[in-house]
């Protein structure tokens, strides 16, 4: 591990971490009061009733029944997401254990605080249940904190990995910003069929080359086992983010499930986890490792790694959990000066295994601290300083060592250090005009994509997108204006399923883009997009009174969208509103509606749970 002195913080990264410093000032300092004294209050067994504390350790284990009883042992709370259908939570299964019998070798005990919900959206995509997805972020951090409300742990561990369920874990666990916290990941499926190969199967499917046989066999070939799917989405991108945010142990990130490696980070998080408590070796609550460096960090990693767009709504509900308030202005200004150093499908043809094998986190980590792209002096699960990210975990012995990350890329097609990019900059732009803001990913589009101005087809639902491909409508440059996709209108559902049939069109020779206020996958790849639009059409978005015909303007270089028609005129058009009601009924979304009601803009990051008033 190098011991240089630190290379100064890059003038804009300080700028704009102090622009969120000061903006957020008033809610942070109510945030860290708020812990500050449930931190001085400390966990409720100690002086609860004889019937209450009773209740907490009936079921345990003789000898954890007497540590609990006794208020003499740290006891760490695990939140899991476990749930066997779902292949990168199914490896949780045995982890409670684990984590029991580790706890207890050092010292401690431990117990399963309670379980959250975790969804697909693999499995959901076009289907209703998507219309759920991202208010699954919400129940999760509502169940983190029912978990956590006994107040009986001194630490706690959470064990999830996929889209909504980390940020919804993180959420949840600021609340009880003053307990020792570190999030523990089960690691990516081996590598399958690669990633472009499934694509090309999706595409010919969509043209009706490939019966769904093929592509089912294709499907399966690339998702055939334990683990995260290998693709860079949005849950491979939340185990960066909470790496590089110093939530989870160095290196641990892309480890796969069922190796010896794997378990030996699991045990070694227990033993964090002891440490980091009130009365470890070194306490260091969650909410001071959580901090606006901390945030700032986390999307420079989301911008050099080409990570998921989920994370412009997500990251910025995980930093208001804290007190901190960030905006599209941030992402956008760091963008500018943050280069492009990994290609991970869908940005490249490599998977996750790939970059790891290729010096992973380590590298990339590293590479941003010595050219001042990232604030080294944060506090992390591991101590004071990021400069431990620099290493990769080895075992010697069966033991457990860290080691410097390698000095060179092991492949530099999917890696890349700061001297010679992929891109100058983390192809993340804001996008602003007359149709409101919005963001775009142009990491995965091609230079030669980036502008596309070409008259508007509207559509209210993504099916009809479908619909018109198939009839052979769609064969000309258009902007599909994709509208009453927003948190309030129906949830927001990933709009993942268009991306075959839109980049068949692009394939062929015609301008293509998408303009919507709903969202695109962390997989979303090669066609333009401008997505998120906010305000959305049920919150009197002006992409409401878009109509079919009108001229659209889309360019990811200089970040502007808009419709070329005036503003009287547009002011002045009815908005077309189709009916929602079918959006309201059905697969539970009928128990949604207060979430539905609250959620502020994406920009806010579309949670009910912070009050809407203050989003919009």
């Amino acid at each position: 591990m190098s011991t240089a002195t630190p290379t100064p913080i890059h003038p804009v990264i300080a700028d704009v971490t102090e622009r969120i410093r000061q903006r957020s000032a008033h809610s942070r300092a109510e945030y860290l009061a708020m812990v500050d004294q449930a931190g001085q209050i400390g966990p409720q067994r100690k002086g609860m009733g004889c019937a209450n504390l009773a209740h907490t350790f009936a079921a345990s284990p003789a000898n954890d029944k007497l540590a609990i009883r006794e208020s003499r042992r740290t006891n760490i709370g695990i939140v899991t997401a476990y749930n066997d259908m779902l292949s990168a939570h199914q490896p949780y299964a045995t982890y409670p254990e684990f984590i029991k019998q580790v706890a207890r070798e050092a010292g401690g005990v431990a117990q399963v605080a309670g379980g959250v919900p975790a969804m697909c959206d693999g499995i959901t995509q076009g289907a209703e249940g998507m219309e759920l997805s991202l208010f699954s972020r919400d129940v999760i951090a509502l169940a983190t904190a029912v978990a956590l409300s006994h107040k009986v742990f001194d630490a706690a561990l959470y064990l999830g990995i996929c889209d909504k369920i980390v940020p919804g874990l993180l959420i949840g666990a600021l609340r009880f910003g003053h307990l020792a916290s570190v999030f523990v990941p089960a690691g990516p499926m081996t590598s399958g069929l690669p990633n472009d190969q499934k694509g090309k199967v999706r595409q010919q499917y969509a043209q009706g080359l490939v019966s769904r046989d093929a592509l089912l066999e294709a499907e399966a070939q690339s998702y055939h086992s334990a683990g995260t799917c290998t693709f860079y989405g949005t849950a491979n991108s939340n185990q960066m983010l909470m790496e590089i945010m110093g939530l989870q142990l160095p290196g641990s990130s892309f480890v796969n499930p069922g190796t010896p490696m794997r378990e030996a980070l699991t045990a070694h998080a227990v033993r964090c986890a002891l440490a980091l408590s009130r009365d470890g070796a070194q306490p260091t609550p969650l909410a001071h490792i959580v901090d606006e460096k901390a945030v700032v960090n986390g999307i420079i990693g989301l911008l050099a790694t080409g990570g998921s767009t989920n994370h412009t709504i997500h990251l910025v509900a995980m930093a208001r959990a804290a007190g901190v308030l960030i905006d599209w202005d941030d992402f956008s200004d760091l963008s500018a000066v943050v280069p492009l150093l990994a290609r991970i499908y869908p940005n490249g043809s490599a998977d996750v295994n790939h970059f790891h094998a290729a010096g992973g986190m380590g590298f990339l980590i590293r590479e941003l601290l010595d050219a001042g792209l990232l604030h080294g002096d944060v506090n992390t699960v591991t101590g004071t300083g990021l400069q431990h990210y620099t290493q990769e975990p080895s075992l010697e012995s069966g033991t457990l060592t860290w080691r410097d990350a390698p000095a060179q890329s092991g492949d530099l097609s999917v890696l890349r250090p700061v001297a010679e990019p992929f891109s100058a900059d983390g192809g993340l732009k804001l996008m602003r005009g007359n149709l409101g803001r919005s963001v775009i990913k142009v990491s995965a589009v091609k230079p030669e994509h980036r502008v596309v101005r070409a008259p508007a087809i509207v559509f209210h639902d993504q099916q009809e997108v479908l619909d018109a491909f198939q009839a052979g409508q769609l064969e000309r440059d258009f902007v599909a204006v994709l509208t009453y996709q927003g948190p309030r209108a129906n949830g927001m559902p990933e709009l993942h399923k268009l991306t075959p049939a839109l980049s068949v069109l692009q394939d062929k020779g015609f301008k293509v883009a998408l303009v919507t206020d709903g969202r695109m996958s962390g997989a979303s790849g090669k066609v333009p997009a401008a997505i998120h639009v906010s305000p959305e059409a049920l919150d009197n978005g002006p992409i409401a009174r878009v109509q079919t015909g009108d001229m659209i303007m889309l360019d990811g270089q200089t970040g502007e969208l808009r419709v070329e028609v005036d503003d009287a005129t547009l002011a002045a058009r009815d908005m077309d509103a189709p009916d929602l009601r079918h959006n309201q009924l059905g697969t539970g979304r009928e128990l949604f509606g207060l979430f539905r009601h609250n959620a502020g803009n994406a920009e806010a990051g579309g949670s009910p749970l912070f009050g809407a008033a203050l989003h919009r």
